[in-house]
Order: structure tokens, then C-alpha cells, then sequence
């Protein structure tokens, strides 16, 4: 046997691993379901924070790791050369929101899942992951922390506007106070007792108080 009989054969044996159906399938699944996780993170994903570009990698992301799977399946030698291959990459770009981890490990696993041919696996447990995020990241919480930026003409301002914030608020919690000559400034950090801002402006128009500055944050500052 020669080098080309060799070749033709090992060749021959890898286009036949696969058949043409178990690629059709995969593919078109690991296209619906990148679509779902897509579709998640574009309800999921808050204000400016959102990315097209992210949604559409997700889908890529998806896709790309299903082909790679099924060749790697299908091939021993190939599979430590991809290893090799892919132990040399770096990715550079930076993760603005914690959650969008998650769905990159979402993309991925589900890719592979899909490759190995546990479809029901794929299926049902982006289901369930995409439920539960739905749940959960679209959850508001009127407990989420807020700095307030006080500035007060002199200590007896200061002090009435301190007890009008504790009596308006669950909780306020000084963070930094800073004294000038004719003029006092202080940052709270707050938790809203309801989802109702009108009371900074109650505040700002209460004598002896310059102005007053609601910033939401989303730190925890608080235990």
C-alpha cells in the first residue's frame, strides 16, 4: 500500500463519518437555537449595554462550535491538532456585563451538545436556561442602591435634610462628607422604600439645601 492509497483511504473514511443528514440537522438546530439565545440576551440586555454585534456572535458562536465538534467527532488526529490549534488563540475583547459571560458559555455549550447528538439535551436545557434568565434579569428590584449628592448652606440644613432622607427611605447610609467654608456637601448611599423619585425634589427645595442629585449605581456598597 502507498502513501496516496493511504491518504484516499483515511480521506474516504472521514467524508463518510458524517453523513450529510447528521450535518443538515445540526447546523439548522444549532442555528435555532443561536437564534433563542439571541433572542434572550436582546430581552435581557438593558439600555446602552446592548450589543447587535453580540447577539450576532452569539449565533455564530453557536454554529461554529457544532461544526468544529462534529469534526473533531469524526476524527481522532484531528482532534488533538485542533486542541493544538485552538490552545494558541487569545481573545482580547473585553466583557462589559457579567451576564454576557454566561451566554457566551451558553453558545458554546450548547454547540457542543448539539455536535455530540444529545439534541433533546440542547433543546430542553436552553429551554429552561432561557426561562430563568428571562425571570431573573427582568426582575426589578426597587432595592437597588442610589447615591444622593447633597449640598447644604450649614450643619442645620444638613441635619434636617438627613432625618427628611431617613424618614423617605429604607436605608441611608453616609459615604463621604466634605465641609467648606459657607457650603457642605454629602453622598448618601440610599435604598428606595417604593419606586418613587419625587422626593429629591422635596429635598432640593427645602431651606438651606443648594441642590440635590440622585445617581443611580449599581455597586454594593451595602450588605
Amino acid at each position: 500500500m502507498t502513501f496516496s492509497d493511504i491518504f484516499k483511504t483515511s480521506f474516504l473514511e472521514n467524508v463518510t463519518s458524517v453523513t450529510i443528514l447528521d450535518m443538515v440537522i445540526a447546523m439548522v438546530l444549532a442555528f435555532a437555537i443561536g437564534l433563542f439565545i439571541f433572542f434572550i440576551y436582546k430581552k435581557t440586555s438593558a439600555g446602552v449595554m446592548y450589543s447587535s454585534t453580540f447577539g450576532v456572535t452569539l449565533i455564530a458562536l453557536t454554529m461554529i462550535t457544532t461544526f468544529v465538534i462534529l469534526a473533531v467527532t469524526s476524527n481522532v488526529v484531528l482532534s488533538l491538532g485542533m486542541v493544538g490549534a485552538l490552545s494558541i488563540v487569545r481573545f482580547r475583547t473585553a466583557i462589559k456585563e457579567p451576564l454576557d459571560i454566561a451566554f457566551l458559555f451558553w453558545s458554546l455549550a450548547a454547540g457542543i451538545v448539539l455536535a455530540a447528538g444529545i439534541i433533546p439535551l440542547a433543546v430542553f436545557g436552553s429551554v429552561v436556561i432561557g426561562v430563568i434568565i428571562l425571570i431573573f434579569a427582568n426582575r426589578k428590584d426597587n432595592t437597588n442602591p442610589y447615591i444622593v449628592v447633597l449640598r447644604c448652606m450649614d450643619s442645620a440644613s444638613e441635619k434636617s435634610a438627613d432625618e427628611f432622607l431617613k424618614t423617605r427611605t429604607k436605608r441611608c447610609q453616609v459615604k463621604s462628607k466634605t465641609a467648606r467654608k459657607g457650603e457642605i456637601e454629602v453622598n448618601y448611599e440610599i435604598r428606595l422604600a417604593e419606586d418613587n423619585t419625587d422626593f429629591i425634589n422635596e429635598l432640593s427645595d427645602m431651606n438651606g439645601v443648594e441642590s440635590a442629585v440622585l445617581v443611580s449605581y449599581n455597586g454594593d456598597y451595602m450588605g
